[in-house]
Formats: C-alpha cells, structure tokens, sequence
C-alpha cells in the first residue's frame, strides 16, 4: 500500500504586529517565572499570563507531574476563578526560548479554542519575529462540542 499525502490547499495565518501592553503582557510572563523558576523539585519552567478585555492580567506558571498543567491552564484558570470571561490575548513563555516565547501545546490549543476562540496567542513567526495570531489559526478543522438539546 501506498500512502500519498495530498495538499488541498495552503493555510494562512494573519498576523498581527504587538502593542505595547502585548509587551507588558510578555514581561509580566516572564517576570511570573522568574520569581518562580524551579528546574528541579517543582519544574516550573514556563510563566503564562493572560490579558482580560477589560485590561485585567492573570498568571500562572506550569505545575509539572503525572498530570501536570500548563501555565496556559494555570493562568485561564486564575482569571475564571476571578470571574472573568472575555479574554483578549495569551502568552507562554521560557527563559531560554527565542525572544522568551513558547507556542501553545497541541491541548492547550484546543482548550483555549474551547474557552476563549476570540483570543489572540502571542508567539513567533516562521521568522522569529514576535506577533499575535487568531487561536483559531493554530488550530484548523479543531474538535467542536456539540451541545444536544432535548
């Protein structure tokens, strides 16, 4: 048998240059996880901050372990927890990743496309260059809840 991979057509992601509080936003970050670095008993080794659309931020840093959790699930968590529910921009990042950003994980893709599919990812282009993209560019043809209504 022969497999062929077929390309049906090329995928795009528009991308959007950063503001000065998507700086802020990544300082904040990166600030959450240099006060809180561990690289031995905790693991934390990625910050994660998340801006509200009323401007509010939310932190959180990745809790490694059999089950662990991203800082993108931290964060999100801390701002639902504080009752809000309009989110406007996420980022991940890493000391030593390139301009300190890291891409969301393949599950954390598909939990923010479920909680908040308006909401702008902060990461690196193909180029290295820092930019905001739609989640759901980075996730196409994503797993959709169907809701049953009786």
């Amino acid at each position: 048998m022969i497999w062929q991979l077929q390309v049906l057509e090329e995928i795009t992601t528009k991308t959007y240059p950063l503001t000065q509080s998507d700086h802020e936003l990544i300082a904040s970050a990166l600030e959450v996880l240099e006060k809180n670095f561990d690289d031995g008993v905790y693991n934390h080794t990625v910050g994660g901050a998340i801006r509200c659309k009323n401007g509010n931020i939310y932190l959180g840093v990745n809790c490694d372990g059999i089950h662990g959790s991203c800082a993108e699930y931290i964060a999100i968590g801390a701002a639902i927890t504080a009752g809000e529910r309009e989110f406007d921009t996420i980022v991940a990042t890493h000391d030593k990743a390139l301009n300190g950003l890291l891409p969301p994980c393949g599950n954390c893709r598909q939990m923010l496309f479920n909680y908040c599919p308006d909401v702008k990812v902060i990461l690196n282009d193909e180029h290295g260059t820092p930019v905001k993209v739609d989640v759901q560019d980075l996730l196409p043809l994503a797993y959709t809840r169907i809701i049953v209504s009786e």
